[in-house]
């Protein structure tokens, strides 16, 4: 075995574009295996014994394993690299049978700024400062993943400023911190078909939209992602609730697929293009300027019984003249299109034309004083009071004012700061909340971001006096300065509203965050020491094993010593569960056993 990883390795190395940096790239020969790439194939067929392993002769027609070479190239040893090989001394095992297609493993760790996902990257990729700490979970290793968590750091903001609560009921909006999966899964305790309307602005995994993180992930590993976060929400959701998912080109038609699987394809509404740009990028064969929102119903049934409440509003401007029936403008009364079926030519009044109504009702309409003749001609009275009971009929394309950099220049202006790289329009987000929602639902965001969707509700509320509730879900840093600053700035602005703030609870979490803000091997090392007493670290590690090989963990490239120390982290306890908040090795303090009482039975 060992002479064929040596005759596969010769035989790559041939092959220029499988090499990144001087090396043969592994991630890059998986997916040209996966892809059935021509050039590959071909030159593994040059050579008889990689031909005997990995291709089968059925009835004379060759046909590549393409499963069992995946496992192959996998192997810990081929290219064995430093990482790989001071795993194998300490007895971390880097064989896996399973793969990132699995539908049923799991993506759990964010990914965080300027990292990157190793495997299957292109040239460009390949071009990264740091190790991506995403983590993927197999079944039989998802044990207590999924069980809600201790919430802590509880702040409720609202016009007088910042407080401590007391008190807390599914009448407040919420900004909750922490990894979104797990916070979706915690939120499913007390949320569980109660969400009208979610909204997400995902990573686009474009690995360049410039997102406050890196949204840099191959195909399969982000619908990994983004399916396991769709199937919580899904049961958070109302039987009449809907989903919007804001993407671009390069992965809305992937999430479709992934959608139709989730919530059924029958449930399916509509793929609405927004305009987001009005700038051309000279460097692109066509230039884009739109964003995806796929629109899908829990039961599209159900929301298409009720349509007529959906719509949005019709301008009530313009009423300026007035009678005993009302405040009223004058329309035209001949009909749109000109002569088309269903717009009767004949002559009224003495004026000749393509009517909007038959000629009886027109006769009617005339001897109500319903419709006038004008020097523009015969007008019909448009009355502010049925103005203002109807609703549009929506398309979909949305080009009214929903650009990203009008959106950046809203931020900006409230926050006095650029804070926020490519927030999405409030307008737009406003349009979704007006469109799919009454005066008490709940509005979830799990992709949080700067806080546009809580921003939307916030102003719709004061606009039309609802009482409208939003669920925030945000894992980076920046929950604290600008998700909840932007949010108790609209709050400020209004003299109105209020949210409480909370974080899920840390406990491995804590050492992920140490590691990244690091910045010596000295640093990483007292780490370490600190992990060996307090965390919670991989059943397949013994801590001795890595004493005794620290000086081969030193002579790791830093990252390398990162990626390692992230990666011996029981992921399953990321987070502390709820079930043992009165576990003292938590020291979770009495105060905030009191508001996790409330929060799981209001």
């Amino acid at each position: 075995m060992q002479d064929l990883y040596k005759e596969l390795i010769q035989l790559l190395e041939a092959d220029q574009a499988l090499i990144i940096d001087d090396k043969l790239n592994k991630g890059l020969i998986i997916d040209r295996a996966l892809r059935l790439d021509t050039a590959l194939i071909k030159l593994l067929l040059t050579n008889p014994s990689i031909k005997k392993q990995f291709f089968v002769d059925i009835e004379g027609i060759l046909v590549f394993d393409k499963v069992a070479f995946q496992r192959f190239v996998n192997a810990k040893n081929f290219l064995p690299d430093s990482y790989t090989q001071y795993k194998n001394k300490i007895g971390l095992s880097t064989d896996n049978d399973h793969y990132i297609t699995d539908s049923r493993e799991v993506v759990l760790v964010w990914p965080h700024k300027d990292c990157v996902l190793e495997g299957g990257q292109t040239k460009e990729d390949a071009k990264r400062n740091e190790i991506f700490y995403n983590t993927t979970l197999a079944p039989d290793e998802i044990d207590v993943l999924t069980a809600p968590k201790v919430l802590t750091n509880w702040k409720r903001y609202d016009k007088d400023g910042e407080t401590i609560p007391t008190k807390i009921s599914k009448a407040d909006n919420l900004i909750i911190k922490g990894n979104n999966l797990l916070a979706l899964h915690t939120l499913k305790e007390k949320y569980r078909g109660q969400i009208k309307l979610i909204y997400i602005d995902p990573p686009y995994n474009t690995g360049n939209d410039s997102f406050g993180y890196n949204d840099n992930f191959n195909h399969s590993t982000w619908l990994t992602f983004m399916k396991n976060r769709l199937e919580v929400a899904k049961i958070l959701m109302k039987e009449i609730g809907v989903i919007f998912v804001s993407l671009d080109d390069k992965e809305a038609h992937y999430c479709k697929i992934l959608m139709d699987e989730v919530f059924g394809r029958e449930n399916f509404i509509a793929d609405i293009c927004h305009k987001s740009r009005a700038s051309i990028s000279n460097d692109k064969i066509i230039s884009p300027n739109h964003n995806h929102i796929l629109l899908y119903a829990k039961n599209e049934r159900l929301v298409f019984g009720k349509k007529e409440k959906f719509g949005i509003k019709k301008s009530l401007n313009g009423f300026k003249l007035k009678d005993d029936k009302g405040d009223y403008k004058l329309v035209p009364v001949d009909g749109p299109g000109g002569a088309v079926k269903g717009n009767p030519f004949y002559t009224f009044e003495g004026i000749e034309g393509y009517w909007r109504f038959s000629e009886d009702k027109m006769r009617k309409m005339f001897n109500e004083g319903l419709v006038v003749r004008t020097a523009s001609g015969l007008q019909q009275k448009y009355y502010k009071e049925k103005a203002a009971k109807s609703k549009q009929t929506i398309t979909t394309w949305w080009d009214e004012n929903f650009l990203t950099s009008s959106a950046t220049s809203q931020l900006k202006s409230l926050m006095g700061d650029d804070v926020f790289k490519n927030p999405k329009n409030v307008n737009l987000i406003k349009r979704i909340v007006e469109l799919w929602t009454e005066n008490d639902d709940i509005i979830l965001d799990y992709h949080g971001g700067s806080g546009t969707t809580a921003q939307a509700v916030l102003d719709l509320n004061v606009e039309d006096g609802g009482e409208r509730k939003f669920i925030m879900c945000e894992q980076m840093d920046y929950a604290e300065n600008v998700t909840c600053k932007r949010v108790h700035t609209i709050i400020n602005n209004n003299q109105i509203g209020s949210f409480i703030y909370a974080e899920l609870m840390q406990s491995n979490q804590n050492y992920i965050a140490q590691v990244q803000e690091a910045q010596t091997t000295k640093e990483l090392l007292k780490i370490w020491d600190e992990m060996q007493a307090t965390a919670f670290i991989s059943y397949k590690v013994l801590p001795q094993n890595i004493n005794n090989e620290i000086n081969n963990f030193e002579a790791l490239s830093y990252e390398e010593q990162q990626r390692f120390l992230v990666e011996i982290l029981d992921k399953n306890l990321l987070y502390v569960n709820k079930s043992e908040i009165n576990d003292a090795t938590h020291k979770v303090t009495e105060y905030d056993k009191e508001m996790n009482a409330k929060f799981y039975n209001m």
